[in-house]
């Protein structure tokens, strides 16, 4: 098939164009002749909550791409999908996280879509975390124009028939992030970060509000008391820093947590990964979370909250822990447990398991029988 991919790609950075970059590779691997066509503008500067929405370090994955699109210039996309229309493209396939890029999205689909040319939006979420005005009007935008899904997780799948009954789609969990360097001996990358505990937990990625770092930091309080522990904090304040960061020091941690406050480059994940004996996500609320595929792709082990797909991809008692989510007890009295009873070794093994499950061929499978049966 000729396909037009829609998404972020390097040098803009995040799980997103990561995803992209490892999908066009994966497609393309099957003979399908791909164009990325990405961001001149992705977010307004005014609206993103980070330092930069580029990356500061190499792409992981290389890939070709094209940007085409200004986020928030319909012009921009009417002159585009116009253009785009000579491609003869056979699929068109969007990528849906936030609905803030569902008007540009669904305007495209509804100016590229035709009887041969086949629309399909990926879901990784469709009900927003973090709600805004008009979110339901520009997801139900870009539905109307969309004649396949993607559902990355049971909640999603539930909230797609929710809103589209007769929706055609399959459910695929998200695939295993596979564009890091590989796991290096747990010595060598404690010594790079000038860690020298003998117990490392792990907090990594974007710190926004809905993934609970508050609430481990209280649990961190009480597993203080009970034994010698660092809390590795690896990634952005999307939000207010000085927050957290009084938190910190108010809960009595502040000398056994070490903070890295900024996007950690994809050439350097792999040592904050090695020096850690588990990741903790501690999730408020979540569909879906890539970094559970990062930390299989290096088989950690994960202690995370009962929200979303973290269950349907943590398996208790098999590759990490599961615990209520909103509670600092429960969640500390696990990260106890998994150093009480010596439990790495085993919830690694299960981990390194479990990562054959989530392959890209199975993605790919699921475009394919969508698109090319109906």
């Amino acid at each position: 098939m000729k396909i037009l991919l829609f998404g972020p790609a390097y040098p803009l950075r995040g799980g997103m164009a990561h995803f992209i970059a490892m999908l066009y590779t994966h497609l393309t691997k099957r003979g399908h002749d791909v164009l990325i066509i990405s961001f001149t503008r992705q977010y307004p500067k005014i609206l993103f909550p980070g330092k930069t929405q580029e990356e500061s370090g190499d792409a992981g994955t290389p890939v070709p791409s094209t940007a085409l699109i200004d986020s928030i210039n319909p012009l921009n996309w009417i002159i585009q999908g116009i253009k785009l229309r000579k491609q003869n493209a056979d699929l068109v396939i969007s990528t849906f996280w936030i609905p803030f890029l569902a008007p540009s999205s669904g305007t495209l689909h509804a100016l590229l879509r035709t009887k041969k040319t086949k629309t399909l939006t990926i879901l990784h979420n469709l009900i927003p975390h973090e709600k805004r005005l008009g979110d339901m009007l520009f997801t139900r935008w870009l539905m109307r124009f969309t004649d396949y899904f993607i559902a990355q997780s049971a909640s999603v799948e539930k909230d797609l028939l929710s809103l589209l009954p007769s929706a055609k789609y399959k459910r695929v969990a998200l695939p295993m992030f596979d564009l890091f360097h590989n796991r290096i001996p747990k010595a060598e990358a404690r010594k790079q970060l000038a860690i020298t505990d003998e117990k490392v937990i792990m907090f990594f990625g974007y710190i926004r509000p809905y993934k609970g770092l508050h609430i481990l930091i209280d649990a961190m309080k009480i597993v203080k008391q009970k034994i010698n522990i660092r809390l590795l904090v690896c990634g952005e304040y999307y939000g207010d820093e000085e927050k957290y960061r009084r938190h910190i020091k108010e809960a009595g941690i502040e000398d056994v947590t070490t903070v890295f406050s900024d996007y950690i480059p994809n050439e350097k994940v792999h040592i904050f990964f090695s020096a850690a004996d588990v990741v903790v996500q501690p999730y408020i609320s979540a569909t879906q979370s890539a970094i559970a595929q990062i930390a299989y792709f290096f088989s950690s082990p994960i202690i995370a909250t009962n929200v979303g797909a973290l269950p349907e991809v943590v398996i208790n008692e098999k590759s990490g822990l599961i615990v209520p989510p909103n509670n600092p007890q429960q969640l500390a009295d696990a990260i106890l447990r998994f150093y009480n009873e010596q439990m790495e070794a085993k919830l690694t093994a299960g981990a390194s398991e479990e990562r054959k499950k989530y392959t890209w061929d199975a993605m790919v499978d699921a475009i394919e029988q969508l698109t090319l049966k109906g």
